[in-house]
């Protein structure tokens, strides 16, 4: 096919069937425990310079547990795939964590601005949609697929994607490279001990992130027991042999939230972008993550059980969410 057009962003792409090797070598099929805490989790499976993937974002289901733990264990050179981000890439970047971000949609702000302006970060632009696809291409074992997105629109220039003459119709194409994430990190509703996991209302790509990556580290709210998942196979988003580690994590969006669970912090969010605005993110990182040990004692020591009750309290419990 004829390449009518490309962009000038960098792609991370790995051959489909070193990957579908890769998947059948290492991915076991027999049920083991495994559940880990975050510590135990990050430090086994995310390395330095690792392509780096999650699901939703810092307001709703984010994994801010995992994403507090790699910067509390010191991750650089990450290429970090933000579909819809806003505190993620931040953090990150402020804590020197990454280097390159795929971006679908990103919350900016000045300490993320000036990383890209200084050149510590590079960002290439893609849209929601542009990058479940890649995803779903990863998964699906093939190099590529067509869209119609980007067409017309300058995210095209700033993409890694190539704009090809369809050969059935003759029109303009848009081609996205697939990507296979070396870590996919997905914070979920509910799990068992084996890895079958349940996401339950709305989400960008849970199920594309998880089939594509190499390795997938779940943290959930709720441990159910296996015999439930079996009475109920439907209501599984991520089945057992995608998932590598199950860390359960309590309020493990926090400060977002999780549908039907409990609500976001307001209050939290305001003290971050006002440290943001300042230029004071230091003093937030120190705060919330390198001045204490694991996900429970920032809850303990720097929210507290009053705070969290009441943003449990607000949740709005609809039927089918539990």
């Amino acid at each position: 096919m004829d390449v009518l057009a490309r962009g000038k962003g960098d792609f991370r792409f790995t051959d489909p069937d070193a990957i579908r090797g890769w998947m059948r070598d290492h991915k076991r099929r027999d049920l083991v425990d495994k559940t880990m805490s975050e510590r135990d989790a990050v430090a086994r499976f995310v390395a330095d310079g690792d392509y780096v993937s999650f699901d939703f974002s810092s307001f709703t289901r984010g994994p801010l547990v995992l994403i507090r733990e790699i910067i509390r264990q010191r991750r650089r050179d990450l290429w970090y795939c933000a579909k819809f981000t806003l505190m993620e890439s931040t953090l990150l970047a402020a804590a020197g964590a990454c280097a390159r971000i795929d971006v679908g949609f990103m919350g900016l702000g000045e300490t993320l601005n000036r990383a890209v302006e200084e050149g510590r970060v590079k960002v290439t632009e893609w849209t929601n949609g542009t990058l479940t696809l890649r995803h779903l291409a990863g998964a699906m074992g093939v190099p590529f697929l067509p869209t119609r997105a980007l067409l017309g629109s300058d995210t095209l220039t700033y993409s890694g994607a190539r704009v090809v003459q369809d050969p059935f119709g003759g029109k303009p194409i848009a081609l996205v490279p697939a990507v296979n994430p070396d870590i996919g990190l997905i914070h979920a509703h509910q799990a068992d001990i084996y890895g079958n996991t349940r996401c339950f209302g709305p989400g960008v790509s849970p199920f594309e992130t998880a089939a594509a990556s190499r390795k997938v580290i779940v943290s959930v709210e709720e441990i159910v027991d296996h015999d439930d998942v079996r009475r109920d196979p439907s209501k599984t988003t991520i089945p057992y042999y995608m998932v590598d580690a199950v860390v359960h994590a309590p309020f493990g969006a926090y400060p977002g939230g999780v549908q039907a669970m409990y609500e976001m912090d307001f209050d939290h969010f305001a003290e971050y972008n006002a440290l943001e605005r300042q230029g004071r993110l230091g003093e937030y990182l120190e705060k919330y993550v390198w001045s204490v040990g694991s996900h429970l004692e920032m809850l303990e020591q720097r929210v507290g059980m009053l705070s969290l009750n009441e943003l449990r309290r607000r949740a709005v419990i609809r039927e089918g969410y539990r």
